[in-house]
């Protein structure tokens, strides 16, 4: 296996990285929400650490995007600032700086290094780049877990034999063991009977990046790494009855020599001080009582910008569910839909249908983005249709954050297809009360099976065996089923497959230049299967000729 560092640290590598981390800390969300008790119990780390990521992530594409022949120096870099740049929350902040460390080793990294070498060195830079960054050190926190994996790291590759792949297995497997350690350090996670959310978001990554070099899927935790019911934590008062009674991060372009001075005059307002960052700009993350002098503190050292202030008791009671959820979000009022749509006719259909539309065609849409069309409705209420599965975690971190800032019910159907979002919407009634709503639309989505017919890019393996660049593919409920050399032949076997279960109704939605073939497939259907209704819309969606959904 090739351990020399230049030939291993690459573009794709970092691009395959940055998507497994993600998809990785989306699945995980919820859970580390849930395990969030220190250093307030606000119930978001999970979601906070998925911004930070999702925006390191876009940075990266964007930067790749605009120069394909950019080397790996500038890709980390664009990461590296991405992350420092989204952070959000004490946990986004600290990841940001660990992420900035060891990726500025990895750059630095020559021919002839062993890549085993350059990431351990990188590990042990971030670890002490996290415990720098912040003002007042906690053990039992992600602090804890990045030495852990960082000594860990070391002492494999000090192990001549030892690649890459040993030392990130070594690496992770010592940030678990930390992670399980945790309670035993702090007194409020042992109280609770959770491990840290900030070092369980570090263990995910540290998991994506084994997974990402070795392809070897994380383990999964043999016990519950939380007693409490996910997604609802430890009320504040139960926990930190004198702490701070307010969060204040902020953006600061300052000269690297002026932040000693910010740090000292942060530190006696309140905790929680983190200030990541360097060459003229940092994030700075602090709870404290006095908002105004955190902010001052900021304009003395530089330009303070994008500064965000949150009350803890309000989101408390957010979380907590005592607010009267139908008057939370002041100036709103009824409930409406956002959808993410795949194409401009697809866009059409649920616009017609008074869904707020989030363009989705050809790459998955932002937090931002979805976080954006939820505020624009001015509804109370709020029901998110993803409609793609790499989406979903999107939607649920423009949720979450649509709760916390602006007190907003929102609640995300997890559909995995367009169809399935048509099948929802066509059942939505403002009327029902919200959980009526919710439920009905959930089943009517549950109930739409989904298929898709598109023509294969790459040469891959699928679950319907080898595919070359140009066959056709079929997917049911999204797994490649078929794989032939005909588009209407593949249609053809789709909806059979599709069909077998039965169904009353067939939904083809044709994407760009897809209609003759969608013609031919709804008069195949009217001759085999007269009894079964078909309905034929206009989607333009790209690189799928035909999507397909019986219910």
């Amino acid at each position: 296996m090739e351990d020399d560092a230049v030939a291993t640290f690459t573009v794709p590598v970092a691009l395959r990285f940055a998507d497994v981390a993600l998809e990785a800390i989306g699945a995980a969300r919820e859970e580390i929400d849930a395990l969030n008790v220190y250093p307030v119990p606000d119930g978001d780390t999970g979601t906070n650490l998925f911004l930070t990521l999702e925006s390191a992530r876009q940075a990266l594409v964007d930067r790749v995007e605009a120069d394909p022949a950019c080397d790996l120096t500038a890709a980390l870099a664009a990461y590296s600032r991405g992350a420092l740049l989204g952070a959000r929350g004490n946990s986004g902040v600290i990841m940001a700086q660990l992420l900035g460390a060891m990726l500025k080793r990895i750059a630095r990294a020559t021919s002839g290094e062993r890549a085993a070498t350059v990431f351990a060195e990188a590990m042990a830079q971030a670890a002490d780049a996290g415990y720098a960054a912040v003002g007042q050190p906690v053990e039992g926190t992600i602090l804890t877990v990045s030495r852990a994996a960082g000594d860990a790291a070391v002492r494999s590759a000090q192990v001549p034999r030892n690649r890459l792949g040993h030392v990130l297995r070594a690496s992770a497997a010592a940030a678990r063991e930390a992670l399980e350690h945790t309670p035993e350090q702090l007194a409020v996670l042992r109280d609770a009977g959770v491990v840290d959310a900030g070092g369980r978001g570090l263990c995910v990554v540290l998991d994506a990046a084994e997974t990402t070099v070795t392809g070897r899927a994380a383990p999964v935790a043999h016990a519950a790494l939380g007693r409490h019911a996910i997604p609802v934590p430890l009320p504040r008062d139960d926990l930190r009855p004198d702490g701070p009674a307010y969060e204040v991060m902020y953006l600061l372009d300052a000269d690297d020599d002026a932040v000693p001075e910010l740090r000292r005059r942060l530190a006696p307002l309140g905790d929680s001080l983190v200030v990541v960052g360097g060459e003229g700009l940092w994030n700075v993350h602090v709870h404290v009582d006095d908002v105004g002098a955190a902010v001052e503190a900021g304009i003395a050292a530089g330009r303070p910008h994008r500064v965000r202030v949150t009350h803890f008791a309000e989101q408390m009671e957010r979380l907590g569910g005592q607010r009267d959820r139908a008057g939370a979000a002041e100036g709103r009022s009824g409930r409406k839909v956002v959808v993410v749509a795949a194409g401009e006719g697809l866009g059409r259909l649920f616009a017609e249908a008074g869904a707020t539309v989030v363009p989705g065609a050809g790459r998955r849409p932002s937090t931002g983005q979805v976080l954006e069309a939820i505020e624009a409705t001015g509804a109370a209420e709020v029901v998110v249709l993803p409609n793609d599965r790499d989406s979903v975690a999107v939607a649920e971190a423009a949720a979450q954050t649509a709760r916390d800032d602006a007190g907003v019910r929102v609640s995300v159907i997890p559909t995995h297809a367009q169809v399935q979002g048509l099948a929802a919407l066509a059942v939505h009634e403002p009327g029902r009360s919200f959980e009526e709503d919710v439920l009905q639309m959930t089943a009517a989505a549950r109930h739409a099976r989904s298929g898709a017919v598109t023509v294969a890019a790459r040469q891959a393996i699928t679950t319907a065996g080898p595919c070359e660049p140009g066959d056709v593919l079929g997917a049911v409920e999204g797994d490649f089923a078929v794989v032939g050399e005909d588009l209407y032949d593949v249609a053809v076997d789709v909806l059979e497959r599709l069909l077998g279960g039965g169904g009353e109704l067939v939904t083809i939605v044709a994407g760009a230049d897809g209609d003759e073939l969608a013609e031919r497939a709804a008069a195949h259907l009217a001759s085999a299967h007269p009894t079964v209704d078909v309905v034929v819309y206009d989607g333009g969606q790209e690189r799928y000729p035909l999507l397909l959904g019986v219910e």
